[in-house]
């Protein structure tokens, strides 16, 4: 007779095994060859560790971050075979309602571990999974939820993603800051056909890391269910006992390709075989038959899933489609529907709706940098599930200054520094928001967003993705732009982008009051917020304007007529705004300025109705000519309003260059006063 582990259930371990196994051959065998999925990603061999860890992750604020092998563990978290059916065929009753592949899993809580949105970016489970564990700790020491101090993090991984920036960056995270989360790395030593030495040096990320300072290692078989149990228990039992970070690596074997487009023709037949030797579903069986049951118990078993899975598959085969005219919903937060994870929302947490109308305390003017830290200063103090952070904005205060003295004012845990990775900073920041903080990293230069692209892009399309269950809310603020000076890496606007990617709202504010108004608004929303602070906006003294109040909200979307005009409009944002107003002086002419303020959404309404009292228009900004964001507003003109123009749309932009560091070239590509003033002369003469 076989000792049986008694931390868990077996009988629970032998249906999910056998479900999963049969799940993933009915689509491997039948539903991918016939057509009725698409794209395929199977689970066989890494069944057992996924199973038993599932069953110990059932404590109130347990989360689990995966990736596209997990389907077992996400099986015994609450996910149905119905669903898991529904979302490889696409239909408008899957998890994420067609919108995303079957595996890349999201699961509100089931009793057992939320699964946080999946992306399927090779290694970007790992940053947001920290955040959560940072969250955890947030919410045990800074809003006093004892009964989550037990509670903990697990993020799956393959061998394959150990390589990733996505990793390096969480585990730094994790160990500096001592958080409670388990690494979990199935390693099956191929990534796709690239086998272990290519990934990892001597093919063990487990022995590699055995010097790794504030990390707990366990390494064995995730095939063996004795020696898999003691090993899935123990590290469990280390993070629970808040002894700080764990990784368990398992070896599994891959006992399919890839994906359902991957026959394996790179691997031996001598490594099948062997493969085929550590196939965890007889070991399995040989460990419960016959202390837990008997092969008929067990065989009866098969036969009951086995037809389960063909009735459901039926069932499956009736279950509409998402219709198309859906495809746009849930890309930003209605009221109406709101969210189930993420953010203040689901909390049940209400700030103040605030005011639109500014009410100065005194008329001094603040720079916009004042203003900023000042907005940051309040609302940190409004909500304390608000947090700042990012690479030198505690001690020092930013090297802009806009965080100086907050963390002084609130405390290292509500405004700290972090690790050099802004993939950290902002997967963290997702992490964090999923469980119900409201983020506020910092990226230095816009520049410097450039590694985070993964997380910056995916972030924007958490709501859409998840069919409307998860949200991820967080402001990235980040500097850029030309100043007294430029150079390529701190002067980069390419606002264009962020506006280009679904789901982001951006603010590109020129002056304090506007910045005040935005900010306060962003930090209060449930949607997530890019905030644009131009470099040379900070301390300018056009930028200065009185403080407009502890309650002032802007809302995003609301242009401000700078100068009203009759004779020509001109659209404008950020660091343009100011350089209009002065080519617009010089000229005799009335002239309407208008300062979008927002670019997503823009105010489309106030623009067109302008054009329709002036007929002619002119768009600056600073950014790149070739598919800037005036391209978009010139296009919407054309297309709106083109009966209502009396000359060419023009547009003023920079080159296709990027800023240099001489101030005498910089006069080349960002719009100089003259450039602009002599387009407003062309265009009023025409």
């Amino acid at each position: 007779m076989t000792d049986i582990h008694p931390a868990f259930d077996w009988h629970e371990v032998a249906r999910l095994a056998l479900t999963s196994r049969m799940l993933d051959e009915l689509e491997e065998q039948e539903l991918v060859p016939q057509g009725f999925i698409n794209y395929q990603f199977s689970a066989r061999g890494h069944e057992l560790g996924q199973l038993l860890l599932a069953q110990l992750l059932n404590h109130p604020f347990d989360a689990a971050s995966v990736y596209y092998r997990s389907r077992p563990f996400v099986l015994a978290s609450g996910l149905t075979i119905e669903e898991a059916l529904a979302s490889d065929m696409a239909r408008a009753t899957s998890i994420n309602g067609g919108r995303d592949i079957g595996v890349v899993f999201q699961l509100p809580r089931r009793g057992r571990a939320l699964i946080l949105p999946l992306a399927a970016d090779v290694g970007s489970q790992y940053t947001p999974a920290v955040g959560w564990a940072q969250a955890i700790n947030y919410r045990v020491n800074v809003l006093g939820e004892s009964h989550l101090s037990d509670s903990m993090a697990v993020v799956f991984g393959g061998d394959g993603s150990v390589a990733s920036n996505g990793f390096w960056s969480s585990l730094t995270i994790a160990t500096t800051l001592e958080l409670p989360i388990l690494f979990v790395i199935e390693d099956n030593h191929y990534a796709i056909s690239v086998q272990g030495p290519a990934q990892t040096p001597g093919s063990s990320i487990a022995a590699n890391l055995a010097a790794f300072r504030n990390l707990a290692i366990w390494d064995g078989s995730g095939t063996r269910p004795a020696e898999t149990a003691d090993l899935v228990h123990r590290a469990v039992s280390h993070v629970r006992a808040g002894k700080g970070t764990a990784l368990l690596r398992l070896t599994v074997p891959r006992l399919s390709g890839h994906s359902s487009v991957d026959n394996q023709a790179y691997k031996p037949p001598e490594v099948l075989e062997e493969e085929w030797q550590r196939d965890p579903i007889p070991a399995i069986r040989n460990y419960l038959v016959p202390s837990c049951m008997t092969q008929s118990e067990w065989d009866s078993l098969a036969d009951t899933i086995k037809a389960e899975l063909l009735a459901t598959r039926d069932a499956v085969f009736t279950h509409p489609f998402p219709e198309p005219q859906t495809v746009t919903r849930s890309i930003f937060f209605d009221p109406h529907h709101p969210h189930q994870v993420g953010g203040l929302i689901p909390e049940r947490v209400e700030l103040p709706s605030g005011s639109d109308m500014p009410n100065p305390p005194d008329p001094r003017r603040l720079n916009m940098l004042e203003a900023i830290r000042r907005t940051l200063d309040v609302e940190l103090a409004l909500n304390p599930r608000c947090l700042v952070f990012g690479e030198d904005v505690g001690v020092k205060g930013g090297v802009h200054a806009a965080t100086l003295g907050l963390q002084q004012h609130h405390g290292e845990h509500r405004v700290f520094d972090t690790s050099l990775s802004e993939e950290g900073i902002i997967g963290r920041a997702v992490g964090m928001a999923y469980a119900g903080l409201m983020p506020v990293p910092e990226i230095q230069y816009r520049k410097y967003a450039d590694p985070a692209t993964e997380h910056l892009n995916n972030c924007g399309t958490i709501r859409w993705r998840t069919n409307n269950r998860f949200a991820a809310p967080i402001v990235v603020r980040l500097a850029g732009g030309y100043r007294r000076i430029g150079d390529p890496w701190h002067s980069v606007t390419s606002e264009a982008t962020f506006a280009h990617q679904p789901g982001w709202l951006v603010a590109v504010p020129s002056n304090a009051a506007d910045a005040v108004g935005l900010l306060r608004a962003a930090l209060r929303g449930s949607d997530p917020v890019i905030f644009f602070e131009h470099r040379a906006m900070l301390d300018a003294t056009w930028a200065r304007r009185p403080y407009p109040g502890d309650d002032y909200v802007l809302p995003f979307g609301r242009a401000s007529i700078v100068q009203s005009g009759d004779d020509l409009t001109v659209v404008t944002w950020g660091g343009m705004v100011e350089r209009c107003e002065q080519a617009a002086a010089e000229l005799a002419a009335s002239i309407e300025i208008i300062d979008l303020r927002t670019l997503v959404p823009w105010d489309k309404s106030c623009v067109l109705q302008s054009i329709r009292k002036t007929g002619k228009c002119l768009i600056v900004h600073e950014e790149i000519l070739i598919a800037g964001f005036g391209a978009e507003l010139a296009a919407t003109i054309a297309q709106e309003s083109f009966t209502d123009l009396d000359a060419p749309i023009q547009r003023i932009g920079a080159p296709s260059t990027p800023v240099p560091f001489s101030t005498e070239l910089m006069k080349g590509v960002i719009p100089q006063p003259t450039d602009i003033q002599q387009r407003m002369a062309e265009l009023l003469a025409f």
